[in-house]
């Protein structure tokens, strides 16, 4: 039977692997994301973590750029606000609270073609991933020159060099395509990956979320 990781069970995967994932911390009530958010410093993100809300956005699922402990309570009181007038009779497992991310946004994913095989795909994420749908595919395994040429496909890869007046490092992205190429070639088991948005800046890459689904 195929399992399905989000939220902090997918985060727990990647980071086990070696993977940088965003401070993220899974909590229950209100005083408990105030306290989560004091400990790891403002700005935070939050989100609702539930196999019912995949897309979380979508159903009133996010808080982010919160600058104070009244912003997370609030935030909190109205993400759990949105998931029940939604489904009344079902408890989310609870709601991630999240070091807020910053830089220039991509989406990273794999999926397991019937005929092919195993495929990776990497795009621009943000304001561009629904105007250009801008992404590019490649067989796995790949090596250092296939994600270059990965990022040199795509419409935005323009965009991408010259980000905002950040130094990104696009040998960075390089190396994290190829090593989610290896991961899948590790793990047979993974039909698809989903990481949207991976942030992409001067402090290097990280994995802001992130869906993992597992078959047989």
């Amino acid at each position: 039977m195929d399992r399905l990781l989000i939220g902090v069970e997918a985060f727990d995967f990647l980071e086990k692997e070696g993977f940088p994932v965003l401070n993220s911390v899974l909590v229950h009530d209100a005083d408990e994301a105030v306290a989560a958010a004091a400990s790891m410093g403002f700005h935070v993100t939050l989100k609702i973590a539930s196999p019912y809300a995949i897309h979380k956005t979508d159903v009133g699922g996010v808080k982010t750029h919160l600058a104070s402990k009244e912003a997370v309570a609030q935030g909190y009181r109205g993400i759990l606000d949105n998931f029940q007038s939604r489904w009344p009779d079902t408890r989310p497992d609870g709601i991630i609270i999240q070091k807020q991310g910053h830089g220039f946004e991509l989406i990273v994913g794999t999926l397991t073609d019937p005929q092919f095989g195993p495929v990776i795909m990497a795009g621009l994420g943000g304001i561009f991933a629904e105007a250009l749908k801008d992404v590019s595919f490649r067989l796995i395994p790949i090596e250092a020159s296939d994600a270059k040429s990965i990022l040199e496909d795509l419409r935005g890869y323009e965009a991408l060099r010259k980000a905002r007046g950040e130094a990104i490092d696009l040998a960075l992205i390089e190396r994290f395509l190829v090593r989610i190429s290896d991961c899948l070639a590790g793990h047979r088991e993974i039909q698809e990956m989903d990481l949207n948005p991976v942030f992409v800046s001067h402090r290097g890459v990280e994995i802001c979320d992130a869906r993992i689904k597992i078959g047989q």
